[in-house]
């Protein structure tokens, strides 16, 4: 991977050390920064990319050994695993203007989903790309004739609002947006749950409206991907468009010091960074709110925030039962899983040669529950998915619990919060925005054109 070099070096004054990558340690010059980004997430990598493109200086600073902060993937034996169920949308206008898909090698899903209900499984599909199927689904018992009608017809209305429309208008809980369309309890709760509830991490449909919208919206516009390399190629992509001395991991920013102008950053190893133009705080609600205190933008309201389990178990080619790159939920109600997919039907790189790997999702953090019991629970849903014999074939590999998948955005909402905390202070995140890929960059490259829009005023 090629980076370029920085188009205007940093003055030395004195000599701050830190982790570039798990492997390689570099020492930089770099006391008095333009800008200082706490958080290397989509969000910070934005803001970062932003600043980069205006040729102004500034250090991205992470606690991690690697950018991409939720979004990440680990490599284990062969197998790629990326950190909880995330998928790329390439309908998400951010991201179209941001990334490279070619680079990405991006691999797609099947438009639509096979529902489990009442002991086998039944088509929902996109009827725009795969008609045929749409018309063979009619009759099946995800939802009426008329639901499945109403689904095309939010669709048009959707491409026909703006995202500004989308983002402002009216909002209420996406359950109570789906009843008041018209849809039927039958495909709310066998499709729409499981499905917008993943994406979510909420089964009750009590995110807002807007959320939902926006989301139909870019599905319509685009695919579900995986990029063939893992998801954290995405961060990836963006840091390798970065100058690499500009990149600081393994360093953990442990304080705000609000006395300066534009307020100085403390990391944990006692080093105090004094940026000229300000800081950007690219880091969750949570830690945001650790970091700042009452200077946090989007404070918690006393609201849970979305969590999630996903288990990933190997199996051998022969032992799976189909080929489709296809998204399965749970629509019967009972059991604890929420959807599953075989990650190697969609990007076969995900596995060795001959080997598939199996990704299933629940919903929650389950902390009472321990991985053994999850396991075992978890199998014995799939047998009765799959058959037993299949599925006793399967290897677990490796369960994650993301307590912090995303913030809540059940109403009230506001998404197209100012990124001013105070001056030379400035807030991203996709408790920012929307609590997607999308809203994270849009907050990040916001961020930093909030502080380029302050640093200009100042010389006028």
């Amino acid at each position: 991977m090629s980076l370029s070099l920085h188009p205007h070096p940093l003055p030395p004054v004195f000599r701050l050390r830190a982790t570039l990558s798990p492997t390689t340690t570099a020492t930089l010059s770099s006391s008095k920064p333009s800008v200082v980004i706490v958080g290397a997430g989509l969000a910070g990598l934005a803001a970062a990319t932003r600043l980069n493109s205006a040729n102004i200086p500034f250090l991205l600073l992470d606690a991690a050994d690697a950018v991409g902060g939720r979004v990440r993937t680990d490599h284990h034996n062969g197998y790629t695993l990326d950190r909880g169920f995330q998928i790329l949308i390439t309908g998400y206008p951010e991201a179209r203007t941001l990334l490279d898909y070619p680079s990405l090698h991006l691999r797609k899903f099947y438009s639509g989903a096979q529902v489990y209900f009442n002991g086998t499984f039944h088509t929902v599909a996109d009827p725009v790309r795969h008609p045929s199927d749409s018309l063979q689904s009619l009759s099946n018992p995800i939802g009426s004739v008329a639901d499945k009608l109403l689904i095309g017809v939010t669709r048009l209305t959707l491409l026909a609002t703006s995202d500004e429309q989308i983002m402002t208008r009216e909002e209420k809980t996406t359950i109570e947006l789906l009843k008041s369309i018209g849809f039927s309890d039958s495909i709310v709760d066998k499709f729409f749950r499981p499905f917008f509830g993943g994406i979510f991490f909420d089964p009750e449909l009590g995110t807002s409206s807007r959320l939902f919208d926006f989301i139909f919206k870019c599905l319509a516009l685009g695919d579900n991907t995986l990029p063939a390399s893992g998801i954290s190629t995405i961060p990836n992509q963006l840091a390798s468009n970065l100058p690499p001395e500009s990149i600081l991991l393994n360093s953990r920013v442990v304080g705000i010091d609000f006395n300066g102008d534009p307020p100085a950053v403390i990391l944990q190893n006692g080093d105090v960074l004094r940026p000229e133009l300000g800081v950007v705080i690219a880091i969750d609600e949570l830690e945001s709110e650790k970091l700042m205190g009452d200077a946090a933008v989007g404070r918690p309201k006393k609201r849970p925030v979305r969590s999630t389990v996903c288990l990933y178990f190997s199996a051998a080619q022969a032992q799976i039962p189909t080929r489709a790159p296809v998204l399965f939920l749970n629509g019967s109600g009972q059991g604890i899983i929420n959807n599953m997919f075989f990650a190697t039907n969609v990007a076969p790189s995900y596995a060795p040669e001959g080997q598939a790997l199996v990704s299933v999702s629940l919903i929650g953090l389950y902390e009472n529950v321990s991985d053994e019991d999850l396991v075992t629970r978890v199998t014995g849903e799939l047998s009765e998915w799959f058959g037993g014999e299949i599925v006793r074939s399967w290897t677990h590999l490796r369960t994650y619990r993301i307590p912090y998948a995303q913030p809540n955005q059940c109403p009230p909402t506001d998404l197209r919060k100012n990124p001013r905390v105070r001056k030379g202070v400035y807030a991203c995140g996709d408790h920012m925005t929307s609590a997607t890929f999308n809203g994270a960059m849009v907050s990040g490259r916001e961020a930093a054109e909030a502080l380029l829009k302050d640093k200009a005023s100042t010389r006028v």
